[in-house]
């Protein structure tokens, strides 16, 4: 049933745009000026894969087989290719109002921001048919066999906008998506609109069978974890246990050879490191690793350079109000900070990207004991506000001390899982870990 998994994060692509697209439309209709080139890139999108390439694959393969092994999905498979159908007609009507809207023709905005809503409305509509009747009627009624011929036609699906080689053009969208759209729809740790489908995971991320290797050395074998929204999940281990190889493979810096790596739903093993941050996934690094010569302030914007412009003086006064001497140094040099200060900064650039998971490597790493117990009451406040944390920490009675569970990791695999009560509690971690 791979094709399932491809068609469902083909969709959450799609709603996202989608979103974004009827976000646009009612700035529209508020007198706010259009941007050509972004409409021009999103309607090629359309055109080159959505309406050429997914809709087909799905007309041509999935639906007849399931029409045949299921009568009854017969008048629901009707209407979902009626939508195929007309999406030719649908894209030409759009183009020709942004037409208009470049002449400056007497109420061409109003008719171009009503055909945005009535599309994005008919989208919405059609991804939900399929994911709450289609897919699942699909899952029982095909057959090995079937899926075995659906699967062949659907692993081709190299989409050009989130696919793992994204085309520049396409690439240039993403951006001015996020510049545009009044929220971050999807496009970055806070989504509107979120589409929730029956073959969602129910942990926030989920890694099964994760291994990578750096050359011939194999990092990490067959790693299991899962963490759960609202969760502070912690690694701990010796060093060279693989604690921040396993970071480096979710944020995408590191490829995964073998394994997957699920998020809020969504297999993104393939995806590149800038399309993760955008799902949400955003990391404090090892060693802070701030831009000494740029100032503090900069250094934020840096975290929020995917986020819609308007969004970050906000989230900048969140940050300022979380670390008051980030503000008050805000205009020197991030490399004229204290080891503690820049940690903040580190914390707070990642901050800035609106996480739905926030990684955390060696938070602690270098610091006084007094700041440790600041950086770790930190992480716990972090917790309170709804942030979903995986942090990586060789202070290991620290970490699981304000963990719901930990993993304790050697050599690259994972040894020993439970809670961070357990795990304290557990004398071989004491006596490994904890030097007890």
């Amino acid at each position: 049933m791979e094709a399932l998994t491809i068609i469902c994060r083909e969709h959450a692509d799609l709603w996202r745009l989608t979103r974004a697209v009827d976000a646009v439309a009612a700035e529209l209709r508020q007198g706010n000026t259009v941007d050509a080139a972004f409409f021009e890139a999103f309607f090629d999108y359309l055109e080159s894969f959505v309406d050429r390439y997914h809709h087909p694959k799905e007309d041509d393969v999935l639906f007849p087989r399931l029409r045949e092994r299921d009568p009854e999905a017969a008048p629901l498979l009707d209407r979902l290719g009626a939508d195929h159908r007309v999406g030719a007609e649908r894209l030409a009507g759009l183009r020709a109002a942004l037409t208009a809207v470049l002449r400056d023709e007497a109420d061409a905005e109003a008719d171009l921001a009503d055909r945005l809503a009535a599309y994005a409305k008919a989208q919405i509509d059609h991804i939900r048919l399929e994911e709450t009747e289609i897919l699942p009627r699909a899952r029982k009624a095909l057959t090995a066999a079937d899926w075995e011929a659906i699967d062949a036609a659907f692993r081709d699906n190299d989409d050009p906008l989130f696919g793992p080689h994204p085309r520049i053009a396409f690439r240039a969208l993403v951006h001015r998506m996020a510049a545009l759209a009044p929220e971050t729809v999807g496009l970055g740790g806070h989504a509107s609109g979120v589409l929730v489908t029956d073959t969602a995971p129910e942990p926030l991320l989920r890694v099964t069978g994760l291994e990578t290797a750096y050359g011939r050395i194999k990092a990490l074998e067959r790693v299991d974890l899962e963490v759960r929204a609202g969760e502070i999940v912690a690694l701990v281990g010796a060093n060279g246990a693989g604690k921040t190889t396993i970071l480096r493979t979710l944020s995408g810096v590191q490829p995964a050879t073998a394994g997957r790596i699920v998020f809020d739903g969504e297999d993104i093993t393939a995806l590149k490191a800038g399309h993760r941050v955008r799902r949400g996934i955003c990391q404090s690094p090892e060693g802070r690793q701030v831009f000494g010569p740029l100032s503090i302030e900069d250094n934020l914007r840096l975290g929020a350079y995917t986020a819609p412009a308007e969004r970050r003086d906000a989230d900048l006064d969140r940050i300022w109000a979380m670390f008051p001497i980030l503000h008050e140094k805000r205009r020197l040099p991030a490399g004229t900070l204290s080891g503690g200060q820049q940690q903040m900064l580190a914390i707070g650039r990642a901050l800035m990207g609106r996480p739905k998971l926030l990684l955390l490597d060696e938070p602690s790493m270098g610091l006084a004991p007094l700041l440790v117990e600041e950086v770790f009451a930190l992480v716990e406040s972090l917790k309170a506000a709804g942030i979903t944390i995986l942090v990586v920490e060789q202070n290991a009675a620290a970490a699981l001390a304000i963990a719901d569970r930990g993993y304790v990791l050697e050599t690259g695999r994972v040894t020993l899982t439970g809670t961070g009560a357990d795990l304290l509690a557990s004398d071989e971690v004491r006596a490994a870990y904890l030097g007890m």
